[in-house]
């Protein structure tokens, strides 16, 4: 499968082209970057042209981008006004959500990138026709914006009400958008399970996101090698190579002091092996 990894991995860290000069340098050939502000400022066009001449001269290609989840450098910690979502009842705030979510989108226009990831509502958010209304509002600028600009638009699965597996088709037949989907395993594992879940999306599946968790705190541990993961293994990668024609095997961890890139690449092999 082709390996690609998620800058999830350095995201309380800005991003620099040190950084990517160390993944390209251990042979990984794509990354997803992570669109978070004290990592990837996507209002400051000064650091995207200095990635953009990087990626330019690099070997390295940028898979995709994921979308905003805050507006602030701080992981949201400033508080609720800081949230990016696309499930924003009141139209005024939605469209100030969509237009920070279009500014990240712009960075194609420099960097040229295949995919967004976006989520549909807030980690634990409840399921209401009121919030698929608001979504489906947003999804049809931010997907016609995106389009414009050469990329499209993915849905992941997260564990809220709305964004289930099954929540996600029934989320398309009801607006009938064509969109495709990332596998988040980790995220299935804490909901339905790995496999019902990607039986459900596996037609639409474009990308992934592979990490671990003990099925209820979503933690982005290493699979195989971090402690308390649960995780079937041998059998996430026997159902992911049935379609791997469609999507990579892409990676999205959580910084561990333990681990570094060349664990990352060690991984990846792992994975493959079994």
């Amino acid at each position: 499968m082709h390996h690609v990894l998620s800058t999830h991995l350095f995201v309380n860290n800005q991003l620099t082209v040190a950084q990517l000069d160390k993944i390209q340098h251990t042979g990984i050939p794509s990354v997803e970057i992570f669109c978070a502000r004290q990592h990837l400022d996507y209002r400051d066009k000064a650091q995207i042209a200095e990635l953009g001449h990087w990626f330019r001269d690099s070997d390295l290609k940028l898979h995709s981008l994921h979308a905003p989840m805050y507006n602030d450098v701080f992981w949201g910690r400033s508080g609720p006004q800081s949230v990016i979502t696309i499930t924003e009842p009141v139209k005024g705030k939605r469209l100030e959500m969509v237009d920070e979510i279009k500014r990240a989108l712009e960075i194609a226009e420099t960097i040229p990138f295949k995919y967004m990831v976006q989520h549909i509502g807030v980690s634990g958010e409840e399921y209401s026709e009121r919030a698929v209304d608001a979504a489906f509002s947003a999804l049809e600028q931010i997907s016609l914006f995106a389009r414009q600009r050469g990329v499209e638009v993915l849905l992941e699965n997260i564990p809220n009400a709305l964004s289930s597996a099954e929540r996600l088709m029934l989320f398309l037949e009801q607006t009938h958008l064509d969109l495709n989907f990332v596998f988040d395993v980790g995220h299935a594992n804490m909901g339905e399970g790995v496999e019902p879940a990607f039986d459900v999306m596996k037609e639409r599946i474009r990308s992934t996101h592979v990490h671990d968790n003990d099925g209820q705190s979503d933690k982005h541990l290493f699979p195989l090698l971090a402690e308390g993961g649960t995780i079937d293994w041998r059998k996430t990668m026997d159902l992911l190579r049935t379609r791997a024609d469609q999507y990579p095997l892409l990676l999205e961890l959580k910084e561990a002091p333990e681990f570094s890139l060349a664990t990352v690449v060690e991984l990846f092999d792992r994975l493959e092996n079994l």
